[in-house]
């Protein structure tokens, strides 16, 4: 069968501080979502704006990374991939939502403190290189 390609790469701009979570076996998991926006100019003229906003999860200590130097407002570069997950609500409803797995980010707002380099943090520190689907002992608490 042949591969395919999932990877997506955004920068824009924070629309609330991370929040983070723990699974059920204590992973580290943040969610976040980030705007981007794009401009142009239409047949007459007039100049549009156009948002599209993107959840975006992280897990790990890329997840502990995420709650320490992002905030509301942080502009950052976040590269990964693409990933729908299902669930049930209250009523029932089966509801869906489609999200950026980050895999790597580079914090393009906040000042670098000299004692760390300014490469881009990595996806997983010491862990597997994929990061989990959303199972049910790993759905954040």
């Amino acid at each position: 069968m042949a591969r395919g390609l999932n990877k997506v790469m955004i920068i824009g701009h924070l629309g609330r501080d991370p929040e983070m979570r723990f699974t059920a076996s204590g992973r580290p998991v943040a969610t976040f979502s980030v705007a981007t926006s794009r401009g142009w100019t239409n047949n007459d003229g007039e100049r549009q704006e156009e948002t599209e906003w993107f959840h975006v999860v992280a897990w790990g200590g890329l997840a502990e990374l995420c709650k320490k130097r992002l905030h509301k407002g942080s502009q950052v570069y976040v590269e990964g991939r693409l990933q729908t997950r299902s669930w049930e609500d209250e009523n029932s409803v089966r509801r869906y939502r489609t999200e950026l797995v980050a895999q790597e980010l580079i914090f393009l707002s906040n000042p670098v403190p000299a004692d760390q380099d300014e490469h881009p943090a990595p996806a997983n520190d010491d862990e597997e290189v994929t990061t989990p689907q959303w199972e049910s002992d790993e759905t954040p608490k």
